[in-house]
């Protein structure tokens, strides 16, 4: 405990947490993005084309077989960064997010009732409007929960970078491993834990936001459930 206390009252050790916390979120959430918008265009081109899903879905299941670290080491020689660079980070956790969505995109637009797709296309609405704002707006609820599994996937994988030199929390833990000093270990372990709450918790709040809808469908449910008692 008084490791610890010492460990938090320095300026610089302080200052240092601010900067890896910052550098963590970089790093974690920005591939989360990228891998999103990877994900929900292979989704739709696996929708769209019965063949392209199952090479997808393969497709991506062997590209999260793949050991991180490992992946870490590859991405500078296929993009030519350096290996301290922090890109390779960002690559290598969006060919992670985007394999580890793929799945869940498909399962969250095979979700989307036919006939609902059936009378947006009835009224007017192209391929190409009608995913973007009939199918996808509905399939957020299925495709939300696979989200903030890859965001906390990301989160942790980040700490991984550390192990090559790159920043984030993951710092924290080898300096606190070479130097046998476990405040770090444990301040880490519980910013990562706290970074990773409040990700999920502000994933949930956007998913509430983006569906309307399922909100007044659960406020209505009591009503419907009195009434026919």
């Amino acid at each position: 405990m008084d490791e610890l206390g010492s460990f938090l009252g320095s300026a610089n050790n302080r200052a240092q947490l601010l900067s890896t916390t910052l550098e963590h979120i970089y790093l974690a959430l920005l591939p989360l993005v990228f891998g999103i918008v990877f994900a929900i265009a292979l989704g739709w081109v696996g929708k769209r084309w019965k063949p392209a899903r199952s090479v997808v879905l393969v497709l991506s299941n062997l590209l999260y077989t793949i050991p991180s670290l490992a992946l870490f080491v590859v991405i500078p020689s296929l993009i030519g960064s350096k290996i301290l660079d922090s890109i390779n980070v960002v690559v290598a956790l969006t060919i992670y997010t985007t394999a580890l969505l793929v799945r869940p995109v498909l399962d969250a637009l095979d979700n989307v009732e036919p006939t609902v797709i059936a009378a947006a296309t009835a009224v007017g609405y192209r391929p190409g409007r009608r995913f973007f704002a009939v199918e996808l707006p509905l399939a957020v609820p299925v495709l939300a929960a696979g989200v903030r599994v890859a965001s906390v996937s990301n989160i942790s994988l980040v700490s991984v970078g550390a192990l090559i030199g790159t920043g984030g929390l993951g710092v924290l833990f080898t300096d606190g491993f070479q130097r046998e000093y476990y405040a770090p270990i444990i301040v880490g372990i519980v910013l990562t834990l706290l970074l990773a709450l409040i990700v999920d918790l502000l994933l949930v709040l956007l998913r509430n936001l983006l569906t309307p809808w399922e909100r007044a469908s659960r406020k209505k449910q009591p009503v419907t459930e009195e009434a026919a008692a």
